[in-house]
Order: structure tokens, then sequence, then C-alpha cells
């Protein structure tokens, strides 16, 4: 049964190194490899021991065990001060090996002299090998060495929890056992258990933490994989985190754009200051959706605050080989590029500002000419003075009322077309005859028919003056406007007898300022209505003269209209 016991501890320690070599990265600690190696050969020696026949059988064993007893504790020793990031000079580490390699000699000598022990016996009882051992004043030095090997790997371990923030605590946390539980096994293990020991047990532990540690230190020397002449000459930034948002690790330059990087431990969260929330935005932002992986950081130097530096931030998966083991995320410097642009930007915004300008000048001598000419017309009739002002902000009024109520989905743009067309509505009197036009009394039927052109014309006028214009929308409504503003929502209007809304709704809208206008002035023919009976003519329009559904639009325009018009 004992045989059983250090046999299957043997096999589970081969296991357990075949799978670190599985696992293998070329940034793990050679420590690791060592401690690996010696396991499985200290097993080993535990194994022969148990089976040993005779006095020689045993001391080969012993010697074997050894090998992993003398060096297994400087190998964990030299694996700590390393994760822990302590420096120690390379002679000390040579004389700590020179030492361990000493004492291991004198274990060689077991048999032949008293060095280790001074004397041993050999004895089957019950078929099981017990050897009774005398220790020489070498195995007490050699006591004292292992001792001192866990107290300094104890004193590295509390000193880095302390002291040694980028240090992570998750890989403190499981350095302590393996150390503790290998030291136990060696000086307690018998008193516990009398017929076998539990040093394999012990030392089988410790592969599965240094497993565990193994395959954690790939996420904090991930950064490491990265070329330091590249990070320095394009000044990278990177910063590491596991996926539960854990702070893995950052290089020099991310810790002086974010100096909280400097005092946050390994495995920490972030915490709540303006930069770290920056940070918690680009990894929210990037776990929501992965094309969310770019971002802009501004970063102002300490001693020159003047001095902007732009960064460009990328976020993403941080691999470890093929395998997504969680997030970095790079910050590189583009404030050369940022400042070419914004050169760019700049030439480019000063040189729309002055195609605007351009631009507008050219709108408002073509509206300039187009006003003139709808005033030259207009001069022509004397009987419709003032009647263009007066129509466009009626114009205005009504169109900002529709607005206001929200019932007809017209654009913002279209409303501008429609009072910029207003003054435009009846160019189209310039083909009639000023016979006709200047008459001082009603029309005869045939002077009707005459006048009733001015429709057709302004709209065909419009359409030439405006046929080689950009604003293709602007020259549809105009034309629209002077075309159809005589329609009637009943069919009995002109020039084309158009009902409802086959009649263009800036044309409807143009109808109500047009008719309300010539209700209210003074015409040669008629003097000028009241407000109230130009009204009553108005609402009862609704639905035969006009678009019933711009009744509500106009009542609420009425009092603006009077207000106008009461004040000319």
């Amino acid at each position: 049964m004992v045989q059983v016991y250090y046999g299957v501890a043997f096999a589970i320690a081969i296991m357990f190194a075949a799978t670190y070599i599985h696992i293998w990265h070329k940034h793990f600690d050679i420590n690791f490899t060592m401690v690996f190696s010696l396991v499985p050969i200290a097993c080993l020696g535990y194994w022969m021991g148990s089976t040993a026949t005779n006095l020689e059988e045993a001391f080969a064993a012993l010697k074997v065990i050894y090998i992993g007893g003398c060096f297994l504790q400087l190998f964990i020793l030299f694996s700590v001060m390393n994760l822990c990031r302590i420096r120690v000079g390379r002679w000390i580490r040579v004389l700590l090996f020179f030492v361990t390699a000493l004492i291991y000699a004198s274990v060689l000598t077991i048999g032949r002299t008293d060095l280790f022990y001074k004397s041993v016996t050999f004895e089957l009882v019950n078929g099981l090998p017990v050897l009774t051992k005398q220790y020489a004043w070498m195995h007490t030095v050699f006591y004292a060495v292992l001792i001192m090997f866990f107290l300094a790997s104890l004193i590295v371990i509390g000193y880095s929890w302390l002291k040694k923030s980028q240090v992570p605590r998750t890989i403190i946390y499981l350095l302590i056992f393996p150390d503790v539980i290998c030291v136990s096994c060696f000086f307690l293990g018998r008193k516990v258990v009398s017929t076998i020991d539990l040093v394999p047990v012990g030392y089988v532990i410790a592969e599965v933490i240094y497993l565990l540690i193994a395959y954690r230190v790939n996420l904090y020397d991930v950064g490491e994989t990265v070329i330091d002449s590249m990070v320095r000459e394009r000044a990278i930034g990177y910063i590491s985190f596991d996926f539960n948002n854990r702070y893995l690790g950052s290089n020099e330059m991310a810790r002086k754009l974010i100096p909280e990087l400097s005092v946050l431990k390994v495995d920490q969260v972030l915490g709540e200051s303006a930069n770290e929330k920056k940070i918690w935005h680009f990894l929210e932002s990037f776990q929501k959706n992965q094309d969310n992986d770019l971002f802009v950081f501004t970063y102002h130097e300490t001693e020159a605050p003047d001095d902007e530096r732009i960064y460009n931030v990328n976020v993403n998966y941080l691999y470890d080989g093929v395998k997504k083991r969680g997030y970095i995320i790079t910050f590189t410097d583009d404030t050369q590029n940022r400042k070419y642009i914004q050169l760019l930007d700049s030439y480019n915004d000063k040189l729309k500002r002055e195609v605007d300008a351009k631009t507008q000048h050219i709108m408002e001598m073509h509206d300039n000419l187009i006003m003139s000419l709808a005033t030259m017309v207009e001069s022509r009739d004397n009987s419709t003075g003032g009647h263009i002002k007066r129509t466009s902000e009626g114009v205005r009024i009504l169109v900002d009322e529709i607005l206001k109520l929200g019932t007809l989905s017209l654009s913002e743009e279209f409303c501008k077309d429609v009072i910029k067309a207003a003054p435009m509505h009846d160019l189209g009197k310039i083909a009639v005859d000023d016979e006709v036009l200047r008459k001082p009394g009603k029309f005869t039927d045939e002077e009707f028919e005459k006048m009733k052109i001015h429709a057709a014309e302004g709209a065909r006028v419009i359409h030439e003056i405006l046929e080689h214009t950009d604003d293709e929308s602007f020259k549809h409504v105009a034309e629209n406007v002077a075309h159809y503003h005589h329609e009637r929502w009943d069919g009995s209007g002109y020039p084309e007898g158009l009902s409802g809304e086959q009649i263009p709704i800036e044309a409807r809208i143009m109808a109500i300022a047009d008719v309300y206008d010539a209700l209210v002035s003074k015409r040669v023919y008629k003097e000028a209505f009241s407000t109230d009976r130009a009204n009553a003519i108005i609402m009862e329009g609704m639905g035969t003269q006009f678009d019933p559904s711009l009744k509500t639009a106009y009542e609420k325009a009425r009092p603006r209209l009077e207000a106008y018009y009461k004040a000319i």
C-alpha cells in the first residue's frame, strides 16, 4: 500500500510536469522549469525508497530524494524573487547555488563518510524498508539553509505585498502556499503520519499551485512581447485588463499618461478619477460593441500645460496565443497628424467662409435682381402699390403659424423657399399690356382673360431666370407659386383649373396672403375693406376658394396680420 502511495504521487508529478510542458511559454521563469523537473525526480526517489530491499538501494533512493530536498527550496526562492520583481546580484544567486550544491555533495557521501549521517541501519518490517538514521553536522546545515530559504521567501512576499503595487496580488496569494505546504510536510509530516512521508503530497500540491501561477503569469507578461524599440520610437502606451476589468499591468508611457496607474495595484479595478473614468468608458464601449474600438485622448504636460498631446486610443482583445485572455488599450501619439489635419481644416474653414461669403453675395445680388424686377413690374400696375412687400410678409406669418401647428409636414428648407418665392408671384404681369394692367377700373371679360395669362407667364419667366440655378427646390417652389396662386380649392380658378390637393401647397398658402391683401388694401376700383369683413370673406372661402386644412393656421395668423396692416 505504501508503494502504491509513492507510485501514485510519482505518476501525478509526471502528469503535472507534462501539463507544464504543454502550456510552456517563452516568458516562463526558468525557475518554474526547474521546479517541475525536480518534483518528479524527488517523488521517484520516494518510490525507490519504498521498494528498497537492502541498504545500498536505500542509499540510492535517499540521494535521489535529496535532489529535490536540497534544490527545490532554492528554486522556489528564486521564482518568488523574480515574480515579486526583487533584483539580486548574480553573485548572490551563484553563492546560494554553491551552498546548496555543497550540501548535496555531502548527501552523495552517505554510506562512505559521516558528513551527513553518522550512521544508518536498514531493516524490513512487514515487508517495508525502515531506515534508522543518526544525523551529522551537514544535516543540521541542510536544515538551517532550508529554513533560511523559507524565511527569505516569506520576507520577499510580505515586502511585495506592502510596497510593490505593480506585483500582481493574485500571484502574491498563490506564492505563499507552495512554500508553506512543502516546509510543513517536510518538518511535520512524520509526526502526523508515522508510516509514510507527506513530502511527495506537498510537492504535488506545489506543482498544482505553480501551474496556476504559470497560467496567470502570461497575462502580466504579455506586454513584454511588444518590441521595446517600437514602443519607445512611437511613444506607445499600453494597459491590460482581464475579463473582470481588473488591472493587469501597463508600461511607463501609459503610466505617464494616466498617473493613477502608478498607485493602482495589479488585480484591482479602476477608481473614480477623471482619467480612470475615461478608461472605463473605452472598455465599456468596446464590450458593448467591438466596432467601438477607436477613441481620442488628450494629454497636457505637467511642466508645460499649453503643450497639448493628442493620442489615438485603440481597444482590442488581449491574446495569449490564439486565446482571448482580456483587453489591451494602446495609446499612440498622433499629435503631428492632428495638427496637420487641424491646419488643413483651418484652411478649409477659411476657404469655405470665403466661398460662403461670395455665394451669399451672389445670392443677394440674385434676390435683389428678382426683387427689382418684381418691383418694376408692380410699378406698371397703378392699383397694387406695395403689394409685393405686404403679401411677402403675409406668407411669412402664415408659414410661421403652420410650422407652430405642425399639422403639415413641411421642411424648414421648403418654408424658407416659399417665403423667398412670394415676391415673385406676379412676375408674369410683365407680359400683360399696359392698357389692361393700368386700367383705372374693373376689367371687362376680355380684359380679364388677358390679365389671367400672367400666372402661366410668371412661371415661364421664373423658369428662364432660374434655369441654371443649383437650387432646384427653390426653382420648383417659385414656379408653382407664380403659376398656381390663382387656382381655387373647388377647381374654378385659373390657369389650369386645378382643385384640392392638385394645387401645390405653396400656391395654396400664397393664395390666402394674396387675396387677404387685395381685400384690406385700396384699389382704383374699390375702397379697402375692414379687417373683419376681409376675415369673413376669407373664412367663407375655406373649402371653396382656399384649402380648408389651412383654416386653423390662418385663424392663428389673423391677429398678427391685422397688427401688421395696422402698423403700415
